[in-house]
C-alpha cells in the first residue's frame, strides 16, 4: 500500500517528439507487461479548446474522454486531469503498470514532478528516439507553434531546445532499430547523453523480463534528475572525439568581458549542435548564468547567485549537491565561479572554437584592474537576461 492508504501503482513515463519510436516503445511495453494500462492525453485538439485523453490496453481503448482547458494551457490540462485518472486506475487494482505516454512536445521533468507530488511512484521515465533523427531534430530552430506542436497559445519553445531537454533529463532512451542510422548518429547520441542507459526497442518478452520493461521499473530519484539539469551541479558531458562526433569541455577561471563576449554569442552558438553550461560576467560577479544553446538559438538566464556570493548563514539553505559541486570545484579567489561549457557536435572546430572563447575573457591588464573596474564594464547582456 501507499502513503495515501490506495494500492502503490507503479508509473512509468515515456516521452518524445520522436513519435513512431514513442509509440513502438510504449506498444513494447504493453506487450511485455501483461495488464499494464496506457493514459495518453493528445494536445492536438488544445486548439479547439480540449484535449483528448485515452485509457489503453494492449486490446485496445478502455476508455475516453476530454480534459477542458485550464488558462488556454493544454499541458496546465494534462496536469490537471493525469493524478484523478492515475487514482482511478490505482483504486481498481490489478494494473501492474501505468504507462504515462506524453504527447509530442510535453517535456517529462514536469510530468514526473506532478506524478510524485500526487503521490505516485515514477519507477522509470524514459524518451524514445529515432537515432537518424537525432540531429535534424537539434539543429531545428522552428518554433513549436510552427508544426502544430505547441502546448500553450504562449508556448515559445523551439524544436530544438524541447528536443534536447526531452533526450537529456531521461535517464533510460529506448532507441529505434532505424536502418538510416549510422556510427555518427549513435556517436552524438552517445556524447549528448553519455550516462544514459541506451535500449533498443526490438523484440520483448511476454514474462515482462525484456531490457525495457526492466528500465520501466528499475527506479527513478525526481530529486536528483532535476539536480542534474541544474546549471550549478549539471551532470555535463566529458570530453570526446569518435565518428566525427566531438564533445569539448571548456574551463576557465578568468572572467568573461561582456560586450566581448556578446559579440560573439552568434558564431559560439553557431559552433556546436548543441552547447549548455554555466559562465560568468566580470560586471555580474555574484550572478551564476546559464549557457543553454541548440538549433543555432541560445537561452541565456540567471540561475541564482553563486554561493561564494552569500554569506556562510545561506549555505545551509542550499541543497547538499549543490554545496558538493561548488566543494569540488572551489577555487581560494573566486570560489565556485567559474566557466564551464560543454560543445557537441558533429565536425566540431574545437581548436577555433577554444580560441573564440579565449578572446572574450579579460585580458590581463583588464584581470589585474580588479572587481570594482570588472563592475564598471558595459552591461551587454542586460536586455538578453530582461534586468
Amino acid at each position: 500500500m501507499s502513503g495515501h492508504g490506495r494500492p502503490d501503482l507503479p508509473v512509468v513515463i515515456v516521452g518524445g517528439l520522436h513519435a513512431d519510436a514513442r509509440r513502438a516503445a510504449v506498444a513494447r511495453l504493453l506487450a511485455d507487461v501483461p495488464g499494464s494500462v496506457v493514459l495518453h492525453h493528445d494536445l492536438a485538439t488544445a486548439a479547439a479548446g480540449t484535449v483528448v485523453r485515452t485509457v489503453r490496453d494492449a486490446t485496445g481503448v478502455l476508455s475516453a474522454g476530454e480534459a477542458p482547458l485550464v488558462n488556454d494551457c493544454a499541458c496546465c490540462a494534462l496536469r490537471e486531469d493525469l493524478v484523478p485518472e492515475l487514482e482511478r486506475l490505482a483504486r481498481a487494482g490489478g494494473t501492474p503498470l501505468a504507462v504515462v505516454e506524453l504527447w509530442d512536445s510535453v517535456e517529462p521533468k514536469a510530468m514526473a514532478e506532478v506524478v510524485t507530488a500526487g503521490g505516485f511512484t515514477v519507477t522509470g521515465v524514459i524518451t524514445a528516439v529515432d537515432p537518424a533523427l537525432v540531429l535534424p531534430y537539434l539543429g531545428n530552430g522552428d518554433d513549436l507553434a510552427e508544426g502544430g506542436l505547441a502546448a500553450a497559445a504562449t508556448d515559445q519553445r523551439t524544436v530544438a531546445d524541447t528536443f534536447a531537454r526531452q533526450l537529456e533529463y531521461a535517464p533510460v532512451l529506448a532507441l529505434a532499430d532505424s536502418p538510416e542510422a549510422d556510427d555518427e548518429d549513435r556517436e552524438l547520441l552517445a556524447q549528448l547523453h553519455p550516462t544514459a542507459r541506451r535500449v533498443l526497442i526490438g523484440h520483448g518478452d511476454p514474462a515482462g523480463s525484456s531490457p525495457l520493461a526492466r528500465a520501466a521499473r528499475a527506479g527513478f530519484d525526481v530529486e536528483a534528475a532535476a539536480a542534474a539539469q541544474h546549471p550549478a551541479c549539471a551532470l555535463l558531458p566529458a570530453e570526446a572525439d569518435a565518428h566525427g562526433v566531438a564533445t569539448l569541455v571548456w574551463h576557465s577561471r578568468r572572467p568573461f568581458h561582456p560586450e566581448r563576449l556578446y559579440a560573439a554569442l552568434e558564431d559560439l552558438t553557431c559552433a556546436a549542435a548543441r552547447s549548455r553550461g554555466r559562465f560568468w560576467l566580470a560586471d555580474k560577479a555574484d550572478t551564476l548564468l546559464h549557457w543553454d544553446a541548440a538549433g543555432g538559438a541560445l537561452c541565456v538566464e540567471s540561475a541564482g547567485p553563486w554561493l561564494a556570493s552569500l554569506p556562510d548563514a545561506a549555505w545551509e539553505m542550499v541543497p547538499p549537491v549543490r554545496r558538493a559541486a561548488a566543494a569540488l570545484d572551489w577555487h581560494p579567489e573566486h570560489g565556485d565561479r567559474c566557466q564551464h561549457l560543454v560543445f557537441t557536435s558533429p565536425g566540431l572546430d574545437r581548436d577555433g572554437l577554444e580560441r573564440l572563447l579565449e578572446s572574450c575573457l579579460l585580458t590581463d591588464a583588464e584581470y589585474a584592474a580588479g572587481r570594482a573596474a570588472w563592475e564598471r564594464l558595459p552591461s551587454a547582456f542586460d536586455t538578453l537576461l530582461e534586468v
